[in-house]
């Protein structure tokens, strides 16, 4: 079992830049390896993941956010970051902390926060 919970979103001008952290709780078999997710959800758009870190640290990030977002990972795995600079208003967005078993797979994971609002607007 994990319970995650995400922080640090809020409103922020183009061009800008926010950190989001995820709070990251396992129960039960802690051998299980996760890949850890983080996706985001637009009203009237559909789920689109934005980087995901696997088990053994290799880093995947959706097309959009190459280059400007960065996801990270505390030492003992607790906490989950997203670093994301260089901010547009098509990023906004619920940005949710995800975890799987299988794999990246955004589209339909294990486990999800109850998310965090992103809105670039000037």
């Amino acid at each position: 079992q994990v319970q995650l919970a995400e922080s640090g979103g809020g409103s922020v001008q183009p061009g800008g830049s926010l950190r989001l952290s995820c709070a990251v709780s396992r129960t039960g078999n802690s051998r299980s390896r996760y890949y850890m997710i983080w996706l985001r959800q637009a009203p009237g758009k559909e789920r689109e993941g934005v980087a995901c870190i696997r088990p053994g640290g290799e880093q995947w990030y959706g097309d959009s956010v190459k280059g400007r977002f960065t996801i990270s990972q505390g030492y003992t795995k607790n906490t989950l970051d997203l670093q994301m600079n260089s901010l547009k208003p098509e990023d906004s967005g619920m940005y949710y902390c995800a975890a799987d078993i299988g794999g990246c797979n955004w589209r339909q994971v294990l486990y999800q926060g109850q998310g965090t609002q992103v809105t670039v607007s000037s």
